[in-house]
């Protein structure tokens, strides 16, 4: 069908009846939908709202990275990542103050068994913190279109040093180097996501979840929100098929035992009385269009998303983090978090993007302590051994000590998820 409707089919995944097509005409959606009468095509839509890139006009080669404290990646610019400050050697285990907010410090440290996917930049395999738990053969690249590609090239960062230090955070070596993950036995895959330019396009995001299902992952972090919708509608055709086809990835990495957590955003906006949005599509020119509750931050809101809120060193909301009554499921530390960053360094970073392996840590923590757990019950596990905070004086904030919008559950507790060392 797609090719009658003069298309080209790119990639298929028959596991969840998604298939990513390249086409120039505009009138592909009614073409191919009239081709397949009769074979129950759900829904067809655009995965951006920029032309899609051929290899002749695609991004430049990739560069060797330097570390900066005044610059940050393209991707970080539009997730609201702040810029790299970079901190000397040391070891540094000292200064992880947030290792202590979550009780890391006197936890166990998982398992060997427990493997987490990095659905983000791409992992420096070279970091002395981070090499001795990279599990290299399972890795994969996903932003040539959507086509997964294991070679070391596609999955190592090029534009990017987010995915360093959100897998430094969950993993870290525990080997007298620098600094140490939440779950430092642990093993982790790097699964790209994000391309050259700093997008992550539906059919990557979709890549990913599928990859992780079928490998070896029990826990995925997804530090970003799929572009170019800051939320994705599903009374826009586009956006509903986009945004289908990644909560069936989803659910497919659910259903064979893949846990996922998912960074709230850093827009300081309440996810459960949404009215506008400004800054999408980000791939061409931003318009300002009013939203509702059917419009949804991907992968964050999607089921079985676990949605990480972000605090500061005082156990407070970081300014920063997105919240919501009804949409926060947990909140970890995500202000001037120090990991991992390239060519064997550290630094400090902010965002709901530094909260969310905190808590994809602590799941990989639970997966080892309760190995036949199921994704579900590991988030009911999440969510209970949770310490409570409550509400600010803040009108925005309401619920109970208990369950609010700023904190969901509370601040996810390593110790509790292990039973001590």
């Amino acid at each position: 069908a797609v090719r009658d409707a003069g298309g080209t089919v790119v990639q298929s995944w028959p596991q969840i009846g998604v298939v990513v097509a390249h086409s120039t005409s505009a009138d592909f959606r009614e073409d191919v939908v009239d081709v397949a009468k009769g074979h129950a095509v759900q829904s067809v839509g655009a995965t951006r709202t920029a032309a899609v890139k051929t290899p002749t006009d695609a991004a430049p080669p990739a560069r060797s990275l330097t570390r900066s404290t005044e610059t940050r990646s393209a991707f970080e610019i539009r997730q609201g990542v702040s810029a790299t400050e970079v901190v000397e050697a040391d070891p540094l285990e000292g200064q992880q103050w947030d290792m202590t907010q979550i009780k890391a410090d006197v936890a166990s440290d998982g398992s060997r068994g427990v493997t987490v996917g990095v659905l983000d930049s791409g992992i420096d395999d070279t970091h002395p913190d981070l090499a001795p738990n990279l599990d290299a053969k399972n890795s994969v690249g996903c932003t040539a279109y959507g086509v997964p590609d294991t070679r070391r090239a596609a999955w190592i960062p090029t534009t990017s040093d987010h995915g360093t230090h959100v897998a430094g955070t969950i993993a870290a070596a525990k080997n007298g180097v620098g600094i140490v993950g939440v779950a430092p036995n642990s093993l982790m895959t790097s699964i790209k996501v994000v391309d050259d330019d700093g997008f992550i396009y539906p059919e990557y995001a979709v890549c990913g979840f599928v990859w992780a299902a079928e490998h070896g992952v029990d826990v995925t972090n997804n530090s970003y929100y799929v572009d170019p919708w800051m939320f994705w509608c599903s009374n826009d055709p586009d956006q509903a098929a986009a945004k289908e086809a990644v909560r069936r990835a989803v659910s497919y990495s659910e259903r064979n035992g893949v846990v996922s957590a998912a960074a709230a955003g850093n827009s300081n906006y309440d996810l459960a009385n949404k009215t506008t949005d400004t800054t999408s599509p980000n791939d061409t020119t931003p318009v300002t269009r009013q939203i509702d509750e059917g419009c949804e931050d991907i992968p964050a809101e999607l089921p079985g998303v676990v949605t990480v809120a972000s605090t500061d060193q005082a156990q407070a909301k970081s300014t920063f983090s997105n919240y919501g009554d009804g949409v926060i499921d947990v909140a970890a530390p995500g202000t001037r978090i120090l990991s991992t960053v390239l060519n064997g360094g550290w630094g400090l970073k902010s965002g709901t993007s530094m909260a969310s392996p905190h808590v994809a840590g602590v799941l990989a923590l639970l997966k080892a302590s309760h190995p036949d757990a199921s994704p579900s019950e590991l988030v009911a596990l999440l969510r209970a051994q949770a310490d409570d905070r409550p509400c600010p004086t803040d009108v925005r904030c309401t619920g109970t000590p208990a369950y609010n919008g700023f904190f969901g559950d509370g601040l996810v507790d390593a110790l509790d998820a292990t039973g001590g060392r």
